[in-house]
This record gives structure tokens, sequence and C-alpha cells, in this order.
């Protein structure tokens, strides 16, 4: 008798700490937090499960929100419960990595491709504070806000942003689509939100240090557009830590979800 195997496709949601890791995707001789996922689902699932993430980021960035997709025969009543599902996963890995929910999704769902808006946030402090280290960049003299938000303004012009990009990447194309991008600030932060549809490597940290010497007057609002222009890297100011940086949010159409 011939058994009908039945592929589940799922969506976890989760949240991780980068500080540790050598970023999300697996690679040799590295720690990575895509490791740390399919060791857990591998031993919760009993059988050997990968899954596939929204993107890369490199080592050191953070996500408040992260989307990755693994199939499986096993389902949600198989699973005896959403929350005992989770549960067990948070229990294996470790504290700087959480998984906050899982949903069935349709069979041809893709965490990195369905997704048709992402959104960083990279934060800047002004007073150094150690409980802050990992998760923003420290520099001593505010810059200046409103140039700085001059040149975000200029990013929703442009679709090509190979200024931006690291240099012998493997990308195909180096065109995107940016729907905001904005700094705001109180008095001990500021904050640089952008959202487009899809980012190129290394993109949001050399926008943000090309941004602050804007910010500090080293160049200026007609200069960076020049930047953009030039289509070249080496013209775009160093990229900012990685530490500051915080995946924040992903979109999907609202059909993506099987149950």
């Amino acid at each position: 008798m011939n058994l009908i195997h039945v592929i589940h496709r799922y969506f976890l949601q989760l949240c991780f700490k980068g500080t540790n890791y050598h970023g999300w995707q697996v690679q040799p001789n590295a720690t990575s937090v895509q490791k740390k996922v399919n060791d857990a689902l591998t031993t919760i699932l009993k059988k050997e499960t990968e899954v596939t993430g929204a993107g890369r980021t490199d080592t050191g960035v953070h996500a408040s929100f992260f989307i990755a997709h693994f199939d499986s025969e096993t389902s949600f009543n198989e699973l005896h419960s959403k929350l005992k599902f989770l549960n067990s996963l948070n229990a294996i890995l470790p504290n700087d990595i959480a998984i906050t929910d899982v949903c069935e999704v349709s069979p041809e769902a893709h965490a990195r491709y369905s997704a048709v808006k992402r959104t960083y946030e990279y934060t800047i402090v002004f007073e150094k504070n150690p409980f802050l280290s990992d998760m923003s960049w420290y520099i001593s003299r505010k810059p200046d806000i409103q140039q700085m938000n001059r040149c975000g303004e200029l990013l929703l012009q442009y679709h090509d942003f190979t200024s931006f990009s690291r240099l012998h990447s493997d990308s195909k194309t180096n065109l995107c689509r940016i729907y905001e991008a904005y700094w705001t600030d109180s008095q001990a932060k500021m904050v640089f939100s952008i959202t487009a549809d899809r980012f190129l490597r290394n993109m949001v940290r050399a926008i943000v240090g090309t941004m602050i010497d804007v910010g500090k007057g080293k160049i200026n609002h007609e200069d960076f557009k020049s930047i953009i222009e030039q289509k070249n890297r080496n013209a775009a100011g160093a990229s900012a830590p990685a530490k500051g940086l915080v995946l924040t949010n992903l979109e999907y159409p609202v059909d993506i979800k099987n149950v």
C-alpha cells in the first residue's frame, strides 16, 4: 500500500541579536543563526530540516522581526499545539534567538521571494552607554538631521544603488525601489528608518555612513546626489558599523497564509 506524504510549508517568525553570529546564512567554519534554527527544528521534528530565510544579514546585524520557511510532513495536529512547538524550539535555541510564531502558508509561499517590503532601522546614540553598545553606533557629536533627511528624500528618486552595494557582490541587479527613508531624533539618540522592496548587500550601512558624512558637513546634499549617480561604491562613504542595524519588519501578500 502506497502512503501519500503531504508536505506542509510553515513560516517561522523569529527575532535574534546578531552580536555572536556571522550573519543569518549558514557558512563553513562560522556560527550562524540559520544553523542554530536548523539544528533545533531537526531535533524537534526528528528529521533533517532546513529553513530558508527572508534574506542574508551581515555579521553583527540584528533582527527584531524575521521570517524563515521550512517544509515538513508533520502537521499542527501532530505537533499537538502551536504553543508546545514554540516552547520546545525556544528551549533548545540560545537566549539570543527566539521563535515568536509559526503558521502554515501556501506551498508556493517563500520567505525571501514572496516578501514585498522590508524595513530596517539604524540607531545612533550620542552618550556612551555600555547597555546599548551592541545595538547602536556611538558618535560624540550630533549630526545635522535636516541635511540627512534631505538625502533621504533623494533616495526615493532613484532606483540604481550600485554606489551603496558591496563590491564584487553576487547580486544580479542593483535596482531597488525605496518607499521611505528618514531620520528621527531625540536628545539621546537618532534612528534611521528605511523601507524598500529589496536591499543590496551592505546597502543600508553604506547609506548611513554616507549620510553621516553629510550630517557632519564633510560633504553636502549635492555631493550625496552625485554619489548616487556615479554608481560607484568607491565614491560613497565608509559603511556604518553593523551593530546599529536591525531588520524590523517584512511584509507579505495578505493571502499567503494557508490556514
